[in-house]
């Protein structure tokens, strides 16, 4: 993979900074990448902008705006918001009423019911004034957004990491910007999806023949990440099979596997959530299927030897 040189992607006076992965595309990359640590991206063409994705707490989100401001004043015309989870979507009321915000029609009626919800897991995180902001404009299936000579074809791919992801393509760039469908150094997470369903979309993915992938979390990458992905997911499912016919629970299973590659691997407490839905689809769980998220993080605690960490 061959990304041209940009800005720097952390400058250390003030976080995180936007970089140029290729003409008139950026990528904001808020590393290592773990809970509530997720990615942007800016395209950017004849005067309008596209920005991929917000951030979790309200200082988070002000210092995107102010990064993309630097690129184009008065900031994105469109911002989108590829699935429902908080550190995506929780930055939208920093970019109205400027910007319209997209996202797929059951993104935002998944957003509407969790609102803030996300604030309740990591309590001790400093999140700001944050406000729901709801999609103006939503789709069914995919979407062309035209920004000068670029477009950025939305596309729902899920249920993967969660029912309804989206994916961005930029095909004049070759740049893909997937969401939390794929992941980069990070331990993937698909209890509120499913492994079938990711492997499906991993697939659509990789026929697009992307030369950069922009992750959901963790550094940009190539379509390495999205073999990653799907190496760790097919290692899941074969523990849930072991698991069930060993008659162990999700927790003992995952207490037992020895992860081997993954062991790097940011957030490695994921994999118990992971497990419950292999688990779930493995007795005939339909892919997004909704699983008790609540008692699966509980869990997760017990793997971690504690609340899992998020530096948001």
């Amino acid at each position: 993979m061959t990304v041209p040189d940009g800005r720097t992607g952390r400058d250390p006076a003030d976080g995180p900074a936007l970089r140029a992965i290729a003409e008139g595309v950026y990528a904001y990359e808020q590393l290592p990448g773990g809970w509530c640590l997720n990615n942007a991206g800016l395209v950017v063409s004849g005067g309008r902008a596209v920005l991929i994705d917000t951030a979790a707490t309200q200082a988070r989100a002000r210092h995107l705006r102010a990064q993309t401001e630097r690129v184009v004043p008065g900031g994105p015309d469109i911002v989108v918001n590829t699935h429902f989870h908080g550190d995506h979507v929780f930055g939208n009321t920093e970019f109205v009423p400027r910007a319209t915000v997209v996202s797929h029609e059951l993104t935002r009626s998944d957003m509407a019911e969790a609102g803030l919800g996300m604030r309740g897991l990591w309590p001790k995180v400093d999140w700001g004034d944050v406000r729901l902001t709801l999609p103006d404009v939503t789709f069914s299936d995919s979407l062309t957004l035209r920004c000068g000579e670029l477009t950025v074809v939305l596309m729902r791919v899920g249920p993967a990491h969660t029912p309804s992801d989206v994916v961005a393509w930029v095909p004049e760039r070759r740049v893909l910007f997937t969401g939390d469908v794929a992941w980069s150094g990070v331990t993937p997470y698909v209890l509120m999806g499913s492994i079938s369903g990711s492997l499906l979309a991993l697939d659509r993915l990789r026929a697009l023949d992307p030369e950069v992938v922009v992750c959901g979390h963790g550094p940009v990458a190539g379509t390495e990440a999205l073999d990653g992905t799907e190496a760790y997911l097919r290692w899941v499912d074969g523990l849930a099979r072991e698991g069930l016919t060993a008659g162990k629970s999700p927790l003992e299973t995952a207490r037992a596997a020895d992860p081997g590659p993954y062991a790097g691997l940011v957030d490695p407490e994921r994999l118990v959530g992971n497990l419950h839905r292999a688990y779930a689809e493995l007795h005939g769980a339909e892919p997004g299927e909704r699983l008790d998220v609540a008692a699966s993080f509980r869990e997760m605690a017990a793997f971690h030897g504690g609340p899992p960490h998020s530096a948001a």
